[in-house]
């Protein structure tokens, strides 16, 4: 972990840093955000900053964005002063931490950055020995191609190979290939000098100079442009780069690991991938199973799931019943690790009491899986199916006088197929064994759905669902951002445009008034 701490922090900064070198960080200061930006281009990087907040958080904060360094943001400040604090969180910073620094306080902020995000929770014997093969491995300077599904986990397999070998004291950089632009790709791995092209402000030393005798992940490698795989092939060869710009080359020294979803081979074979990069890069090869080829694992995942965004959330301790845990281990799983984790938040926030039931266990459309056909997500006895049930709910009046079967929904009806059946043994995918009945009525609902969508924009479809999707969160933008699966800022912005086209936006929840 390294920390890089911006300003006087009103003279606490000796003890800040003094905790963060106990629990094992690497601590530098500077005084400006001109010198943390400098310091953020150069080699030396930073893990996690911690800036007073009496600077200008937002342009600091925007100085990043524009030269595309993504780093957290921890500001810092005397006491509980709740005006600053959130005037930092709205220009951009991750937390506030008030000074003087509580130890306990800034291990929980570290331990937030480095920890559990990376660790590999299995039980699978099929996991398992992938983990010893790679523990294996692992201790050499080979590189190092690791394969498997989206969502299997393949950025935490490179930190646990970078853990476990010899420089693990070094730094881990990772870089995502697929999420860059191939012109500004090259920028970001070699790095540039000053004015070397529009935008250039000053020399950024690139992720092969950061990881310097460390870790370089390139991740999703099969999405880069054949032209930046031929300069990528001579870095590795000649062990040296050439930043943009410059015509002097740099010496580097780093162990590289790659990841990709796609077969290589047939990439190779197709020609969008250089064989002579593709036989450089897979000195040894990782393939991680799919979460559907260890489902020993779905248990103490979920579980993990479970707890993390229960404590997240302040909801305390949470568990699954049986028919829920049922449900998870039938599934089809098609996102993998990724999709079981949105699946328990979603749990986490529609679940009531301690016990979360298959009626808050929702699961991803069954067109997703392998057999193609058609599966509700939403539970019929879901808060969000029918959010005025239970003790003291109502029906609004508007809804009471609408027509209880119309001939033509706004937005189709979504069948309700998931959950174990009330009187019934559950099947495949939670719905009910040997049902011919209800197959057919749910993929005439499927049908008449679809049917419904022919002749509709996609932007006239996701306006309604949204909207819907919100007032079945009686205007909750948390929960419904998190049940459509975007971000707060994603679905106050859909909401702003919605307003400005005249649409019936509905008014954000009691707790949520303050701050929409």
């Amino acid at each position: 972990m390294r920390l890089l701490i911006v300003g006087t922090l009103e003279g606490y900064i000796t003890a800040a840093g003094k905790i963060a070198m106990k629990r094992g960080a690497k601590v530098s200061h500077t005084d400006s955000i001109e010198g943390a930006l400098t310091a953020l281009r150069a080699a030396a990087g930073a893990d996690l900053v911690m800036i007073d907040v009496k600077l200008d958080i937002a342009t600091f904060i925007d100085s990043l964005k524009s030269e595309r360094i993504t780093i957290p943001v921890v500001a810092c400040g005397i006491g509980t002063d709740a005006a600053a604090a959130v005037r930092a969180i709205r220009a951009g910073a991750k937390e506030y931490l008030p000074l003087p620094p509580n130890a306990e306080l800034i291990a929980a902020v570290l331990e937030a950055v480095a920890e559990e995000s990376h660790s590999i929770v299995c039980s699978d014997p099929a996991m398992l020995a992938t983990l010893r093969l790679a523990e294996q491995v692992a201790p050499s300077d080979a590189s190092v191609m690791i394969t498997g599904e989206s969502g299997t986990g393949k950025e935490l397999m490179a930190r646990f190979i970078h853990r476990k070998s010899r420089r693990s004291g070094e730094p881990f950089v990772a870089v995502n290939c697929a999420a860059i632009p191939e012109n500004l790709l090259e920028s970001e791995l070699f790095g540039h000098e000053k004015g070397a092209f529009t935008g250039a402000v000053a020399r950024r030393l690139g992720k092969f100079e950061e990881a310097n005798n460390g870790t370089l992940l390139l991740d999703e490698l099969s999405e880069m442009h054949p032209r930046l795989q031929a300069k990528l092939l001579r870095a590795i060869q000649e062990k040296e780069i050439d930043r943009i710009g410059s015509s002097q080359p740099v010496k580097v020294n780093v162990r590289l690991i790659a990841t990709s979803n796609r077969n290589l081979e047939a990439e190779v074979r197709s020609g969008n991938f250089r064989e002579d990069l593709y036989f450089r890069l897979n000195v040894f090869s990782v393939a991680i199973p799919s979460l559907r080829e260890r489902p020993a694992d779905i248990p103490m995942i979920a579980e993990h799931f479970l707890k993390k965004y229960a404590e997240a959330n302040g909801l305390g301790d949470k568990r699954l019943t049986e028919d829920a845990m049922l449900m998870l281990k039938t599934h089809h799983w098609r996102g993998n690790v990724r999709e079981l984790e949105n699946t328990m938040h979603r749990a986490v926030l529609l679940s009531r009491g301690e016990e979360v039931g298959p009626e808050a266990i929702m699961l991803t459309s069954k067109m997703l899986a392998p057999e193609g056909s058609a599966q509700a997500s939403i539970p019929a006895d879901s808060p969000v199916a029918n959010p005025f049930a239970g003790p003291g709910g109502t029906v609004p009046a508007a809804a009471a006088s609408q027509p209880s079967q119309p001939a033509q929904p706004a937005v189709p009806a979504l069948p309700t197929s998931y959950g174990p059946p009330k009187g019934g043994k559950p099947g495949p995918y939670g719905m009910a064994a040997n049902s011919s009945a209800a197959a057919a009525a749910n993929a005439g609902t499927s049908g008449a759905g679809l049917a419904a969508l022919i002749g509709r924009t996609v932007a006239d479809v996701e306006r309604d669902l949204i909207l819907e999707t919100l007032t079945h969160c009686l205007g909750n933008r948390t929960h419904a951002a998190n049940i459509l699966g975007i971000s707060i800022r994603t679905l106050r912005n859909k909401l702003k445009q919605y307003g400005d086209e005249g649409r019936s936006v509905p008014t954000p929840g009691n707790d949520e008034r303050a701050t929409a």
